[in-house]
């Protein structure tokens, strides 16, 4: 029971690694850059929600909303401040103008919050009815099996976020659109699409998701300072490559993955070689498979 408490709590995880992974692999496929500012959105989404909830006294779900909301606003307009002008650019020019981005977002929120780390609040609690006791989570099997209602949200959140994100690319028009930009974006220009337009929806899209899966992980993980999104992002940004970057279903495959070997590297290893053995299990993989578990190598003409 102590191993599949453990897998559970790393398919929790890796829940979240995978949502993130989400914005990565789609700004990756459709724009060819990497937004190493993404792990920031996260920690700006988990600030939104925290002071909605306890400053202004907004129920959890209306605190997520405005989150949402912020991150979505914030996204289009780093791509267009920071990104589009650099659309011809060299990949290193978007690449240290995205890690530059990244710093300007953690010292603006020190700024503006402080870097004192706060407790992010539970959101996924029941109280009994007869007791009026508050419980975080199920025990089964005599209390050998422990299910916070967390983990079960974040699992389940990540189902249908993937579930839903496969029907847009493939049955809408924006997701075709971003289909026909990700193969060509000349091409699709030509054939009537707004590709800038696509883009800056594309990170719309990441952004959004980014803001729910900061509340996800704080849920889990309740320290909330400016450089929280900074690792996970890092993380997730592996377990994108891990399942071939590009991949809507690479990155739930890697994220989930990812976060597996992380906590049983924790539970039954070391705790301090943890992140170490996860990046060195993405080494061995990508020997093995340059383009990830589910990616495919695509052979450009000179």
């Amino acid at each position: 029971m102590t191993f599949l408490n453990h897998l559970i709590n790393g398919i929790s995880l890796g829940s979240v690694y995978a949502i993130i992974a989400l914005g990565y692999t789609m700004v990756y496929g459709i724009a060819k850059m990497l937004n190493f500012a993404h792990g920031d959105v996260i920690m700006v989404g988990a600030y939104v929600c925290f002071f909605a909830s306890s400053s202004f006294g907004l129920p959890p779900i209306l605190g997520v909303l405005l989150a949402m909301a912020v991150c979505t606003a914030l996204g289009v307009v780093i791509e267009r401040l920071a990104y589009k002008p650099l659309r011809q650019a060299t990949s290193l020019a978007v690449l240290i103008t995205a890690i530059g981005m990244s710093y300007f977002l953690q010292n603006a929120a020190q700024l503006l919050w402080t870097s004192n780390p706060k407790i992010f609040p539970t959101f996924f609690t029941v109280t009994d009815r007869e007791t009026g006791a508050v419980k975080t989570g199920i025990s089964l099997f005599e209390g050998q099996l422990n299910l916070s209602y967390a983990s079960i949200v974040t699992i389940a959140a990540c189902i249908v976020i993937m579930i839903a994100l496969t029907l847009f690319t493939s049955k809408s028009k924006m997701g075709k659109a971003m289909r026909a930009c990700s193969e060509d974006k000349a091409a699709a220009q030509l054939m009537g699409i707004n590709v800038n337009t696509t883009i800056s929806m594309t990170f719309a899209i990441g952004s959004c998701l980014a803001a729910i899966a900061g509340v996800l992980l704080c849920s889990s993980y309740p320290t909330l300072q400016p450089t929280t999104g900074s690792m996970p992002g890092i993380k997730a940004f592996t377990a994108a490559v891990f399942g071939g970057i590009g991949s809507i279903p690479g990155a739930l495959l890697g994220g989930i993955l990812l976060g597996v070997i992380e906590i049983l590297a924790k539970a039954y290893l070391s705790t301090q070689l943890s992140d170490a053995i996860v990046f060195a299990v993405l080494i061995v993989v990508l020997l093995v498979k340059p383009a990830g578990l589910l990616g495919k190598l695509v052979r450009e003409k000179v």
